[in-house]
């Protein structure tokens, strides 16, 4: 029995639905995640799901019992208070009941009176039992209950936001973009609280290896219609690729059967006179299905407007130092930074990562050394809060800043059909920020900085909130930059993707510098870097608690490599391989072979038009033949390397 249905529900908010007679179910234990282009209406989902608003039409139906939480995208703007009001609020009124309380009694001059009144709610509520549980999740994630909520990073106010939500121990539990603002070390966590979870779990995200580590189905939100995959991410790429082939070839067909009929429909006087009325209604039929089918969302079309070539030498720093007060976050820093450098920036929240940027840029001067800039920077810079966008500007406003006209990558471009490479629509163009979701929010962010020519691009968290799809075409774009990449970044497969080299914030003032990206880091660290990167991230100060105490997780820093410190082990002899394993070997490319041409005839045939055409049992038999296949292919290859290594 689900824990919670939604059946043909619709949704719309003006133009075409953004949810158009979908049907979901969600089923105990399941970890679903819901993925689609920005502005597809995923966060508009899990607000249905939640109950926060009303569909159109259709039904949502919640088991007896059954409780709904929901970790949302933006941090609220009604939430004041201290750390232990916004929590203990996951719990309803008796939570704030609760959090008056606590109030109540830490006061210096406490009144017995409105005490007794607060104490005899929560009797009547049993609330006793969710005091404890308050308490026990501000342990749990190294939460300081008597800060200031307002005054907390956006890193510090995401984890109370999942404390918030964890603390009602939901059987349905809803987290849009989780990871944003998070430290790695806390994501790895996060990882491990949400695969401990007894409960379901709903969750968009842009962390496609978080994405990987924690779905057991993939939910796909495209042009109002919802489709479900079971298994991983590469099983959903595979099939996804097979369908958008299959639709496109589809609509192919379809147009050019449209095409001849309207061919047809024109022909001369005679032909009128001896039309097929039948055909006719066929025509007219062809053309409303024509005019009703929503084609895919186009992808962001991105370029950079490139600046004059710098220095061979970008930057170069000797002995750099800085430190807030007794705390060192640079210390003896030796750095050169060369021309076409693509280097990321790793460590917790609070490590010191913008500041360096900062040094860097000469925006902060160091309190010991010194840095040295190279001739001719132009410098763009990507800010992850977004204060660049000006909130009495619209998004046309924001980049134009006046202009009519942009020059990016060699072209000139009307503002207007520039953001529409960036997706924007005359009217979502034309919209005022606020009105804008996370995600188009960031792609008006990268437009407005691509539109500025550069040799030097600073990018601060720039995968916040982006689909898959632009966040892929950013990977290419700056794979292909002429100029020098600094970039911050607690996207693992993004660092992996781009940088070439790797800045770990070790902590005491320690700057680690690593060939590679993060993988290639986890590789290479010492093991006295590991142990320094977990203690400065379990070592809070009281106004920066630990990063990563999520329920269910052992460790607050990511575990140690199990080879970290292997590099100058001796390899393990290779062992001979016996007479079965040898002819086992020499088969195995054979069977990889068969294996494959089967695989590429059932993908072949999803091509067909007739394909969609059969009923729901042949098309399930066909798809679990392929997933058998390609189960078999990929133990094949294992056990290939196995044998070979």
């Amino acid at each position: 029995m689900p824990l919670l249905t939604l059946n043909r529900v619709d949704y719309g908010v003006g133009g075409p639905r953004l949810l158009d007679g979908v049907d979901l179910a969600i089923d105990a234990g399941e970890r679903i995640a819901l993925i689609g282009r920005n502005g597809a209406g995923k966060s508009t989902l899990l607000k249905l799901i939640a109950g926060e608003i009303a569909p159109d039409d259709g039904e949502r139906r919640l088991e007896g019992g059954v409780r709904v939480a929901r970790l949302e995208q933006e941090v609220p703007a009604h939430l004041a208070g201290s750390i232990y009001d916004v929590v203990a609020d996951g719990l309803g009124s008796v939570g704030r009941d609760i959090a008056e309380f606590h109030h109540l009694s830490h006061a210096e001059d406490i009144d017995m009176e409105a005490l007794g009144r607060v104490q005899a709610r929560i009797d009547a509520a049993d609330g006793w039992r969710l005091e404890a549980r308050v308490a026990a999740t501000l342990t749990k994630l190294g939460l300081d209950g008597e800060l200031p909520f307002s005054a907390q990073s956006g890193g510090l106010k995401r984890r109370v936001l999942l404390a918030r939500a964890f603390v009602a121990e939901p059987q349905v539990l809803l987290l849009d973009e989780p990871t944003n603002h998070l430290d790695i070390a806390a994501i790895e966590a996060l990882e491990a609280a949400l695969l401990d979870h007894a409960g379901s779990i709903v969750f968009v995200t842009h962390d496609r290896r978080f994405l990987k580590a924690l779905a057991t189905r993939i939910v796909e939100i495209d042009r109002g219609a919802l489709t479900s995959w079971s298994g991983d991410w590469a099983n959903y790429q595979r099939r996804q690729a097979e369908r958008a082939h299959a639709e496109a070839q589809e609509n192919a067909r379809f147009d050019k059967l449209l095409a001849q009929e309207e061919v047809w429909i024109r022909q001369g006087i005679k032909a009128r006179r001896t039309r097929d009325e039948g055909r006719v209604r066929r025509l007219e039929a062809m053309r409303r299905e024509r005019a009703e089918r929503r084609d895919k969302t186009g992808n962001v079309r991105m370029a950079l407007a490139e600046g004059q070539q710098s220095g061979r030498k970008v930057i170069e720093t000797k002995g750099l130092c800085f430190a807030h007060g007794d705390k060192a976050l640079v210390r003896g820093l030796d750095l050169t930074v060369m021309r076409g450098d693509r280097i990321g920036l790793v460590g917790p929240n609070g490590s010191g990562k913008t500041t360096l940027i900062r040094l860097l840029l000469g925006e902060l001067a160091p309190q010991a050394g010194e840095v040295r800039q190279g001739t001719g920077l132009q410098v763009a810079y990507f800010d992850q809060y977004r204060m660049a966008l000006r909130e009495d500007w619209n998004a046309l406003d924001n980049v134009s800043q006046g202009a009519e006209f942009v020059e990016v990558g060699g072209q000139r471009k009307h503002v207007m059909g520039y953001l529409q490479d960036f997706l924007f629509t005359p009217e979502r163009a034309r919209a005022p920020i606020h009105k804008l979701s996370g995600g188009e929010r960031n792609r008006l962010l990268l437009a407005r900085l691509f539109a500025q020519p550069s040799n030097l691009l600073v990018m601060d968290e720039p995968t916040n909130d982006l689909d898959v799809e632009t966040l892929e075409l950013l990977e290419e774009l700056l794979g292909d930059y002429p100029g020098t990449l600094l970039l911050v970044s607690h996207d693992r497969d993004f660092l992996d993707a781009v940088v070439t080299s790797t800045l770990v914030m070790e902590g005491n003032g320690r700057v680690g510098e690593y060939v590679g990206g993060y993988s290639d880091w986890l590789r290479q660290r010492p093991a006295a870097s590991v142990a320094a990167t977990a203690g400065a991230v379990a070592k809070p100060s009281a106004s920066s608690p630990a990063p990563s105490q999520l329920p269910g997780s052992a460790s607050t820093g990511a575990a140690p490599d199990a080879g970290a410190s292997g590099a100058a082990a001796t390899p393990a002899p290779k062992r001979r391989l016996g007479f079965k394993e040898q002819r086992e070997l020499e088969a195995l490319p054979g069977r990889i072979d068969a294996l494959e041409r089967e695989m590429a005839a059932l993908t072949e045939a999803l091509s067909a038009p007739d394909f969609y055409a059969r009923d729901g049992a042949a098309q399930a038999a066909h798809h679990a033949r392929m997933a058998a296949l390609q189960a078999g292919l990929d133990a094949a290859f294992a056990r290939w390397a196995e044998l070979e290594g």
